[in-house]
């Protein structure tokens, strides 16, 4: 009667203490923000890093996405990259340095070299760790003190979420791509509505996407309140491991493979929550507020509000006002100033693959900037290597150099004030993106139309 969560959890246990537990970490990611602090906190205890192999770095939030082969501009971001070089250095840390052939944004470099593998536990200074639970582990953002204790011990004190299972069940409609499937979820439940839980994703739908679709799914289910999402390993997630360079090989692929196979929820697990969604019932979507929840169907009107309380309305009011939306607006026709693509919710190569096929042979529209972001160094080559770049800048559009780049204002891709931003990545809270810019997310295919049209356009029109 476990769920896949509880089998994780519990087999990676070490001890009980007064309700919390002492929980072993299989992997713990790094990059340049969360860890000076952890790495200051070691050198004032006199001890060093427990397990540094189970350790990767990589810098990402503060790097340019141009020139990369010049020195760093912005004084506190050379600082940064610089300080997490040291602190790898010193404790002998794998990093994956800019420039290098495995950099790239942590959530994305982490799968794809394989270091990231079904049933582990794994731990980053990020919220969007959750990525990595698409392959099946149980993964989740931590706190700077759990970093400085990550490294330590290979251990955190961890109170054990509620499980939660969020199915979605039926055959995906043409244009709705995993972007779209998170944002409806979101926007029915609300950006609370997975808070105290890990959230299991399942059905019919979720199956049949690809591991890099999946991994959009679990980056975002922390914009629902979840401490984390993840999704059973099945064989989706071995043909994507297979043959990747921290994978097993070998005899011990088919060892590896054959004990991931075991990891799923038993045909009796009881949920503490669970939830249905019919597949049919998803269009592409686009936010139009300040928060992930506040998302409409791309044809849809802005809700009036009033379904709300009286304090809710009041924050309603307000996130339209930020936005210069009003109720009963259509998203159709709105303006576009600025699309990004990228980061580590849809900075893979499959989107980058949906953005170009719906640009080619089309050009992006005037008055329209436009960042295209490889979430990694592979996934860069891979878009030269593929014709995409070609495709890209045959349209108007520029591919630039890998990075969190525009999804946070840690860089120097800001969006200006009162400009607005059709984006690929995972949060519009207010000033994310830049002070006073305003964001609207979407998925790939939505903002491709976007950006070949000017206007927030309902990418089915294109295809």
């Amino acid at each position: 009667m476990n769920t896949l969560f509880d089998k994780i959890w519990d087999a990676h246990t070490v001890e009980k203490i007064d309700g919390s537990c002492v929980l072993y970490i299989d992997r713990q990611y790094i990059h340049e923000v969360t860890s000076p602090q952890a790495f200051a906190g070691l050198r004032q205890r006199g001890i060093g890093v427990f397990r540094p192999a189970q350790v990767t770095a990589s810098p990402d939030h503060n790097i340019p996405t141009l020139n990369q082969h010049l020195p760093i501009v912005d004084p506190q971001s050379a600082e940064q990259v610089a300080t997490l070089e040291r602190n790898c250095a010193e404790n002998g840390i794998t990093i994956f340095p800019i420039g290098s052939p495995r950099n790239g944004i942590i959530h994305v470099v982490g799968p794809q070299t394989g270091l990231t593998q079904p049933g582990m536990t794994i731990v980053c200074g990020d919220s969007h760790t959750s990525t990595h639970g698409a392959l099946g582990c149980i993964a989740f953002g931590i706190g700077t003190s759990e970093v400085e204790m990550a490294l330590a011990s290979q251990c955190i004190l961890q109170s054990k979420p509620k499980s939660m299972r969020i199915n979605v069940e039926g055959e995906l409609r043409q244009g709705v791509c995993s972007k779209d499937i998170i944002l409806y979820i979101i926007s029915k439940i609300g950006t609370g509505g997975g808070t105290g839980h890990f959230v299991e994703f399942a059905g019919s739908a979720i199956r049949s996407l690809s591991m890099e679709a999946r991994m959009t799914i679990c980056n975002m289910s922390i914009e629902m309140g979840a401490r984390g999402g993840m999704i059973a390993p099945d064989q989706t997630t071995f043909d994507y491991l297979k043959g990747r360079e921290f994978a097993p090989q070998g005899a011990e692929w088919d060892a590896a493979v054959e004990r991931w196979g075991k990891l799923c929820s038993d045909a009796d697990a009881v949920f503490d929550k669970e939830i249905t969604f019919d597949a049919a019932d998803i269009e592409p979507m686009i936010t139009y507020g300040t928060n992930p929840g506040m998302g409409v169907a791309v044809t849809g009107e802005i809700p009036s509000g009033m379904d709300l309380d009286a304090a809710s309305q009041v924050s309603f009011r307000k996130s339209l006002d930020y936005m210069g939306f009003q109720a009963g607006d259509k998203m159709l026709g709105k303006k576009v100033d600025y699309v990004f693509v990228g980061s580590c919710t849809n900075g893979r190569i499959e989107d980058l693959r949906a953005f170009a096929s719906l640009v080619k042979g089309r050009k992006k529209a005037e008055g329209v900037t436009a960042w295209i972001v490889p979430g990694s160094k592979e996934v860069e080559r891979l878009a030269i290597e593929e014709g995409l770049r070609d495709i890209l800048e045959a349209a108007g559009f520029e591919l630039r150099q890998p990075g969190c780049s525009a999804c946070l204002a840690m860089n120097e891709d800001k969006i200006p004030a009162g400009k607005y931003c059709v984006a690929t990545s995972n949060r519009n809270f207010e000033g994310r993106q830049g002070p006073d810019a305003r964001t609207m997310l979407a998925g790939p295919l939505v903002a491709a139309a976007a950006a070949i049209t000017g206007v927030v356009t309902d990418p089915r029109e294109l295809m």
